[in-house]
């Protein structure tokens, strides 16, 4: 009974050894393995946007178009290389996370036009702009919700805090190319009934009193 409890003992303190805290450990080496590989992912649907928005390049038409993808390009570009740092070296980074603002402004054509029915393209010749911003807003899509997941996973407290920083950004450019295509009738926006809309909108009412401390 003695040896088995000595035994225990001492799987106990070889487990305990084998666990470090954060003040323990360089910060180079503060990263959970679950955290690496969502990071991982993330930062390779950033390197496939990146890599995207190379290609559809030379098929922009419209100088507004070409000029708000360039400018996506730049900060992406910068944002890549800050998680970069900050996953190698687990500390703040020498540029940190910066804000993104679009040049649209925030208006909205609401209600649907008639348009031709839509097709896959079966030329290189036939992508156009219409097609262009819809390839960047998938991007913007995929990016921020792998940034979203990524963020509620990661145990360093610098890289969480780029990851979920960034998110408000890349929804920043994706509403930007949203107000670009909106404006083109490339995305339009249907409404509902005004009786519905209130319906819906009345739908939900506030909590009355206050909120126990």
């Amino acid at each position: 009974m003695t040896n088995l409890k000595e035994a225990f003992l001492v799987q106990f303190q070889n487990e305990q050894q084998n666990q470090q805290g954060t003040s323990q450990m360089p910060p180079q080496a503060s990263h959970g393995g679950h955290e690496l590989f969502d990071a991982h992912e993330a930062l390779s649907t950033l390197t496939g946007g990146l890599e995207q928005y190379l290609l559809y390049e030379q098929h922009i038409k419209s100088p507004e178009l070409k000029t708000m993808q360039q400018r996506h390009r730049t900060f992406l570009t910068q944002l890549y290389n800050t998680i970069v740092e900050t996953m190698k070296t687990g500390q703040e980074p020498t540029v940190k996370t910066q804000t993104y603002n679009m040049q649209q402004n925030n208006d909205v054509i609401y209600g649907m036009q008639p348009t031709a029915p839509k097709s896959p393209s079966q030329s290189v010749s036939q992508i156009n702009d219409e097609c262009v911003s819809g390839y960047m807003l998938g991007v913007m899509k995929s990016t921020a919700s792998a940034f979203t997941m990524t963020s509620l996973e990661v145990t360093n407290p610098v890289l969480r805090r780029v990851f979920a920083d960034s998110v408000p950004n890349i929804v920043e450019m994706a509403y930007e190319v949203f107000l670009f295509q909106n404006k083109n009738q490339y995305y339009q926006v249907p409404q509902l009934p005004p009786q519905d809309m209130q319906t819906i909108m009345n739908s939900f009412a506030p909590i009355q009193g206050t909120m126990p401390h």
